[in-house]
């Protein structure tokens, strides 16, 4: 499948806010009591993703296929993750990766991979030290998919979505 990357822009909103929700309710609904993932997924909005695209402390990555679809987005900026990994960004400069989704149909395409060079690259380019992102523990694809990208576990985050609170774990890279 071939694809292409480009930074994001509000117009392409709806259209990523779109394939977060069928992607995280394919990925994750089993997760979660109905009524409380139907609840986050009307959270996602557009404006949501359109404020991201013009906030100057994060990136959008979109990938697109050759007809010029969305087939997956990596959204980079600032999350508190440090204050669950004391001390060891002390001193140091970082960025997060705070979503990484692909459509179904672009698993396995190099699509990821290739948004995750563009995110790293992105992440240097911006003078950070490290890289981090957050990954459930039963995500075992997405483990794997982030240590062969250099990812090492440094830490634990409770991710929380209505009632439920995830058992997630801190992955860092250093660049």
């Amino acid at each position: 499948m071939a694809h292409r990357l480009r930074d994001a822009g509000p117009a392409d909103a709806p259209a990523i806010a779109a394939l977060f929700r069928e992607s995280f309710a394919a990925t994750f609904r089993h997760l979660y009591p109905r009524h409380e993932l139907e609840a986050f997924l009307q959270e996602q909005t557009a404006a949501r993703f359109a404020g991201w695209c013009e906030a100057a402390n994060h990136a959008l990555l979109l990938g697109e296929g050759a007809d010029g679809q969305p087939l997956g987005y990596c959204f980079l900026g600032p999350y508190d993750l440090d204050r669950y990994v004391p001390g060891l960004l002390d001193g140091r400069r970082w960025w997060t990766i705070r979503q990484l989704y692909l459509r179904a149909d672009a698993r396995g395409s190099g699509l990821a991979d290739a948004l995750m060079e563009r995110a790293v690259a992105e992440a240097r380019a911006r003078g950070n030290d490290d890289l981090l992102l957050t990954v459930w523990i039963g995500n075992h694809r997405a483990r794997r998919f982030y240590e062969r990208h250099g990812f090492v576990e440094v830490g634990k985050y409770p991710y929380r979505l209505g009632s439920t609170i995830d058992d997630d774990r801190i992955l860092r890279r250093i660049l």
